[in-house]
């Protein structure tokens, strides 16, 4: 795959240093002018002041400059206007209002996390002490950004920006919802829904295993419980153990950990989920204000003063 991995997103919030408190202590690191960066992933989250919370722009990472110039061609072709530089090229989905650049950046490089060991019938593979998982007194750090969520009035328009004109692959879709998309070995990066306002759903971000997904979790909720969201559970699309939290300015934030990977395009098939099993597989129902937030209202009466 020329693309190989989301590089970083950029949020705009009304309340930025609210916002970039909760952000630092859901364990990125700040670096300054709005940056925060991952353990692994370097700077890969801005913040920004907007009037309300929104996606404005998301980086993708690609190997050379032969594969900007593959994006470009596939952008001219779609009739989306760009600005291209030597090592990037820069454009905006038209239903967001999303500025996605790819750009030439280097391939994210992970120390292998040694496996937790789990004991089960008729299987003892930790004896004599304490699961590790119980044991970790440190913050939870997260690993990298993962994905991220938009809301689109035109599910098709923005599925064709990244797909025919970045170079997205599809791997799942919610019928007559949406369509998980991946520009790494990922299940995906970008999820774009279908939803009456553009708007930036969640952001996601790797932790080790699931019990620093719980722990992270935990962690946030024990001086402030009004932001748990939704979880622990464990999704279908993607496989992935979840949890989400909320922010100051309503956007939803995850931690997340064993996502699915695919390897070989070839050997992936992609499935049309229906119902809640697009939603997750097993854990607590997702409560109302996950699949329209609370203030969906308002977005909605901001998008229309603003046009």
């Amino acid at each position: 795959m020329a693309l190989h991995r989301l590089t970083s997103v950029t949020i705009g919030v009304p309340n930025v240093e609210e916002t970039a408190a909760y952000y630092a202590e859901f364990g990125l690191s700040p670096q300054g002018e709005g940056w925060f960066s991952t353990r692994d992933g370097g700077r890969q989250l801005r913040i920004v002041h907007s009037p309300a919370r929104r996606l404005v722009a998301l980086h993708v990472g690609a190997d050379d400059a032969d594969d900007i110039g593959r994006v470009a061609g596939n952008l001219a072709r779609l009739g989306i206007e760009a600005t291209r530089g030597p090592r990037s090229i820069t454009a905006v989905e038209r239903v967001t209002g999303v500025r996605a650049t790819v750009e030439v950046a280097p391939r994210v490089e992970q120390a292998a996390v040694p496996a937790t060991a789990y004991n089960g019938p008729g299987r003892l593979e930790r004896t004599g002490a304490r699961a590790p998982g119980v044991l970790r007194t440190a913050r939870v750090q997260p690993r990298k950004l993962g994905h991220t969520v938009m809301g689109t009035t035109d599910v098709a328009v923005t599925q064709a920006f990244f797909t025919e004109g970045l170079g997205f692959k599809v791997s799942d879709v919610i019928k007559g919802e949406g369509a998980f998309l991946r520009c790494s070995t990922d299940h995906h990066n970008v999820l774009v829904l279908r939803a009456p306002v553009t708007f930036l759903h969640h952001t996601s971000w790797q932790v080790d295993d699931v019990d620093e997904v719980g722990r992270g979790a935990a962690a946030m909720l024990e001086g402030d419980p009004e932001r748990h969201v939704w979880g622990l559970g464990r999704h279908h699309a993607g496989s992935n153990f979840f949890w989400y939290l909320k922010d100051p300015a309503g956007n939803f934030s995850e931690y997340y950990s064993d996502m699915d990977c695919v390897v070989d395009d070839q050997l992936w098939k992609p499935e049309t989920l229906e119902g809640a099993k697009g939603l997750f597989n097993w854990g607590p129902p997702p409560p109302a204000s996950f699949l329209h937030p609370e203030d969906l209202a308002a977005l909605m009466t901001g998008a229309h003063s603003m046009g």
